[in-house]
């Protein structure tokens, strides 16, 4: 289980596209990081897009979700129904941006966090999955989901 969760990982960071930003600066309060990466709030429909899509916001490889459409979907990380409800706005943040800070035996790649991380390809050393407005934009769309 463990080596399919590695490899599982390792193709989450290889499907990425390439983000030519840089990590938006971050303050992580208790299990939280209660500021908007991007100054602003994000968009909920733009965030249902991310979200949604495998070669973008690569949740569904790993996560069940509200995506009636969406054939194949992952099991091995939780569901994303009510994810609005059992996390706060700068928890979900937090684990968009680096679970690992939650959780450091999570198998959840760090979103936008690009230091110490290791078996990167090599068009993507250097560069987070998702932009600072892409996780503002997942974080919003995810919040909406409450039931």
């Amino acid at each position: 289980m463990r080596r399919a969760a590695a490899l599982a990982g390792a193709l989450l960071l290889a499907a990425a596209p390439a983000r030519a930003e840089s990590v938006a600066p971050y303050a992580i309060v208790g299990d939280a990081i209660p500021m908007p990466l991007a100054g602003a709030k994000g968009d909920a429909k733009r965030g249902q897009a991310i979200v949604g899509d495998r070669q973008v916001g690569l949740c569904l490889l790993c996560h069940p979700g509200p995506f009636a459409n969406e054939r194949a979907q992952g099991t091995i990380g939780p569901d994303l129904r009510g994810a609005g409800a059992r996390w706060s706005e700068g928890q979900l943040r937090l684990r968009l941006v680096d679970s690992q800070k939650v959780n450091p035996e999570t198998i959840m790649p760090p979103f936008h966090r690009t230091q110490g991380l290791s078996r990167v390809a090599g068009a993507f050393r250097g560069r987070p999955i998702l932009d600072a407005q892409q996780i503002e934009d997942a974080v919003t769309y995810l919040q909406t989901l409450t039931d």
